[in-house]
């Protein structure tokens, strides 16, 4: 008997979807199971870009003359923490009986790209179905909804294309600054801090943006200058 796959992003959202499903299921390791159907969740990303040093050995060593860092094929790896998970869930993906896979990663850019990362890595073949499941909330009737509309997956091969854009954005902007920046700047914000060991100037895409909001910040209210206030009485 051919059996459907569900995965979800994470597991509290698998519990949901199970309970929304309606049927006798037990639990497993990393995934429960009934008679019709399979869910299971991928903990977040268990699948990522890798460094420098997988592409060249000897790109471990920062320096300015291996900069920029871009390369021609982007390679990926399992993130060793969750390796377990990720093992389960290929072979669910692959299992013979399991004939439509249900993708419910969250509704969202960053959803779409961690099913497709762990799609890849797992090899599913190409021919079997995948549908995509996009809910609002979590509510049983929500849920309901989005398998019984759910898409072909194609339908969102715009939407992870950018979300592979964003992460070769995030990547290359992440190793080559915080790169180069550190190798320029490294040394003195040690000798600043008084520290002995080496400094790494981390820079990305989120988190620059973000400091630079709180350096402006903390400036205006170092410049602060008491002026006299009035008001009616």
């Amino acid at each position: 008997m051919s059996k459907k796959l569900f995965i979800a992003e994470k597991p509290s959202v698998a519990q949901e979807f199970a309970k929304a499903l309606k049927q006798n299921f037990s639990r497993k390791d990393g995934y429960q199971e009934s008679g019709e159907s399979i869910v299971t969740w991928c903990v977040g990303h268990l699948v990522t870009m890798s460094y420098p040093e997988s592409y060249d050995p000897a790109l471990k060593k920062w320096a300015v003359e291996t900069l920029p860092f871009l390369p021609k094929e982007y390679k990926y790896e399992l993130i060793p923490a969750v390796e377990k998970q990720f093992k389960i869930v290929k072979g669910l993906l692959n299992r013979e009986d399991v004939d439509c896979i249900y993708i419910c990663t969250d509704s969202g850019r960053e959803g779409e790209y961690i099913y497709r990362l762990v799609d890849r890595m797992a090899k599913v073949p190409a021919d079997k179905e995948r549908r995509r499941v996009w809910i609002d909330s979590q509510t049983e009737d929500e849920i309901l909804r989005g398998i019984r509309e759910a898409k072909d997956w194609s339908a969102y091969d715009n939407l992870s294309s950018s979300a592979y854009l964003r992460a070769k954005e995030d990547y290359l902007m992440g190793i080559n600054f915080s790169r180069v920046l550190t190798l320029k700047y490294g040394d003195s914000v040690r000798n600043f801090l008084k520290q002995d060991k080496n400094v790494a100037i981390s820079v990305g895409r989120v988190m620059t943006c973000v400091l630079g909001m709180l350096v402006r910040r903390e400036r205006e209210i170092r410049a602060f200058v008491k002026t006299p206030f009035y008001r009616v009485m």
